[in-house]
């Protein structure tokens, strides 16, 4: 046993457990990348006021959850506990929306950290695929990346997920609703930490998950019902394209996104199947975000979907992927110079794309033939003095039990022939 076991509410992916992350994250990148979003990595950590200016300094994300630190330099870095931050600030010094083709459509996978009461769904390290459409306020834009998340959960075999959209308004429309509620607020019985936070972000408080405020907030004042002409044309617009692509979704009044960055349009996606954890992914359009880090006005819209919810919404609908075996032939060498041309031929395959194993250690027949099973492998190679004598290998096939001689010139083509 280790001393050591990995840091509390994080978890280590390992086989076989980990090709199905590797195939969530392939699944949910495959349509971006089918749409002219490239591929961007950023740093694990930033300056801290980037999310504090960014995600919002009245957030349990900033107060409560990031992990902060000072350098030896001096520096105070954060973790990085969301994604789009920073990667509006790389895009922004690199200058890419100065290229003269907005938007500027990127993608990412990564790990992200934040400091919560660990449960099932909920990890202080965790995964996320995002996509950004940087530089462009267009209807399309929004309908575009919902219908592209929705395709990608569908490829995976998820269909019991919901999609909810909502529209928070923007600077004209929003602080007139944002006075009526906290008036709302003010009314009600809340603790000294709800009520200041009603006092600087007041749809903050409509995210509380606590039942004891929900129970309050019953005929509060809905942003549906203060949007402009201008942001009610435009949700109106993202819903007709979502819709005409045959995209199902529910309208909520009451949906908003825990970070402050976001305008207009907003959704998020659901399954039921995962408990008090049930969001899997969510986004919407932060087109103030820009000017917030520093940087020109850059109307923006975006999402990110977790990876880990997405592996378990897959497991409580039962869905199993088709992945692909790790291992399609397993050699087993009986001798010295069976081991030295065996080698060779796995080097070969290899080089011509079929994955291949080799029965490492100098294991007998029996001890190497149970390896070759719990490789998955579909073919053997097995290897003996007779066969090397003949100028042959013995091909298995590891389904069937049916067992053919090859010649050692031929067995890599005749292998690719099989696949």
């Amino acid at each position: 046993m280790s001393t050591f076991k990995a840091p509390k509410g994080t978890y280590d992916l390992i086989p076989p457990q980990s090709a199905k992350y590797l195939a969530v994250r392939e699944a949910i990148a495959a349509p971006l990348r089918d749409s002219g979003y490239g591929y961007i990595e950023t740093p694990g950590f930033e300056n801290v006021e980037l999310f504090a200016r960014g995600v919002g300094e009245s957030t349990d994300i900033v107060t409560k959850e990031m992990y902060a630190f000072e350098t030896k330099g001096g520096d105070r870095l954060a973790l990085r506990p969301e994604g789009t931050a920073s990667v509006l600030r790389a895009a922004l010094e690199a200058s890419l929306h100065k290229a003269g083709n907005l938007p500027v459509k990127l993608w990412y996978s990564g790990s992200y950290y934040r400091y919560e009461r660990p449960q099932k769904g909920r990890y202080r390290h965790f995964s996320q695929v995002g996509a950004e459409a940087i530089g462009a306020e267009d209807p399309a834009l929004d309908a575009e990346l919902i219908i592209l998340a929705d395709q990608a959960y569908r490829s995976l075999g998820l269909r019991e997920f919901r999609i909810l959209l909502n529209s928070l308004g923007d600077k004209e429309c929003r602080p007139v609703y944002r006075a009526a509620l906290q008036d709302f607020l003010r009314g009600l019985d809340l603790d000294e930490d709800t009520l200041r936070r009603a006092e600087i972000n007041p749809l903050r408080v409509l995210d509380d998950k606590r039942e004891s405020v929900q129970k309050q907030l019953t005929g509060a004042p809905l942003l549906r019902d203060y949007l402009c002409d201008a942001c009610k044309a435009y949700h109106e617009e993202v819903r007709e394209l979502v819709t005409a692509a045959g995209v199902a979704f529910e309208d909520d009044p009451r949906l908003v996104r825990g970070l402050d960055y976001y305008t207009r349009t907003t959704f998020e996606f659901v399954h039921d199947g995962l408990g008090s954890q049930s969001a899997v992914g969510g986004g919407g359009r932060y087109d103030g975000l820009s000017e917030m880090i520093g940087g020109p006005a850059l109307p923006s819209v975006g999402w990110a979907l977790g990876v880990d919810r997405t592996v378990l919404a897959l497991e409580a609908e039962g869905v199993e992927l088709d992945l692909p075996a790790t291992t399609s032939v397993f050699a087993v060498p009986l001798g010295e110079e069976a081991r030295r041309v065996l080698f060779a031929k796995v080097t070969e395959l290899r080089k011509v794309g079929v994955a291949a194993d080799f029965a490492y250690g100098g294991k007998g027949l029996k001890a190497a033939m149970k390896a070759a099973n719990r490789s998955g492998a579909r073919y053997a190679l097995v290897l003996g003095e007779r066969d090397l004598a003949e100028g042959s290998v013995q091909l298995k096939d590891m389904e069937s039990g049916e067992q053919t001689a090859v010649g050692i010139d031929e067995v890599v083509a005749e292998i690719q022939s099989r696949f």
